[in-house]
């Protein structure tokens, strides 16, 4: 399949999931992971209606950055909305911080303050990325934290937190991520509570599980093989 049949496959499993969960399609943002992929790829789901694309490295991000630089909006698409989605290092903030529309995986205050301060005036949109499967090798706070974190990054000026993450542990059956996803949206609602402000994103479920993602409140899918193919 090319790049075009996939993006228009994917597009109508995210509203065939949102008919199932009585939601319009219009409330969930398909974030084509482009990683690893060459900027003419991202060149032919923009063709395809695609706007928004995840980057997981802050130097191959500023690199399409540049290459992609010529992809006006057209008549059909708006611009290109770029959503950082990997674990940032500090001193990598600076390619990052007010280039992208949102990024997904902030997990500390310090790091807030990093994006703040290189966003060049400009409010930082992110979100706090949270590890309910308690898995080591990856990044986030816990759910026991989340409050204390999420209130202090709600106070740093320069940045506007924005809602969740989460990334389940790797799973054959999409349905081992509903404990995941429905726990994050539990959290999400108990944060705004204790907040006492809105925080309107979630953004969870991959390829092989984001019609569960949907069913459990999903607004941000990311979905990478399923639009671009496999990564060589």
């Amino acid at each position: 399949m090319t790049i075009a049949e996939r993006w228009g496959a994917a597009c109508a499993r995210v509203a065939a999931a949102c008919e199932r969960a009585g939601r319009p399609a219009g409330e969930v943002t398909i974030v084509a992971v482009s990683k690893t992929h060459p900027a003419g790829a991202v060149r032919e789901a923009l063709a395809a209606g695609a706007t928004d694309f995840g980057e997981n490295y802050a130097q191959e991000l500023a690199g399409k950055l540049t290459e992609l630089a010529t992809a006006a909006p057209t008549p059909s698409r708006g611009a290109i909305r770029w959503h950082f989605i990997g674990r940032l290092q500090r001193n990598k903030a600076r390619l990052v911080a007010g280039r992208v529309a949102l990024v997904h995986a902030v997990d500390t205050v310090d790091l807030a303050e990093e994006l703040a301060r290189r966003a060049g005036g400009v409010v930082q949109p992110i979100l706090l990325a949270v590890n309910l499967g308690g898995e080591a090798t990856k990044g986030g706070v816990t759910a026991d934290t989340a409050l204390a974190t999420a209130g202090a990054l709600a106070g740093v000026a320069g940045v506007s937190l924005e809602g969740l993450m989460t990334m389940p542990p790797p799973a054959e059956d999409p349905e081992a991520s509903r404990p995941h996803f429905a726990g994050l949206r539990a959290l999400r609602d108990r944060l705004q509570d204790e907040l006492g402000r809105a925080l309107p994103v979630l953004s969870m479920g991959m390829s092989h599980d984001f019609e569960v993602a949907i069913a459990c409140g999903a607004t941000h899918v990311r979905i990478g093989t399923a639009i671009f193919g496999s990564r060589g």
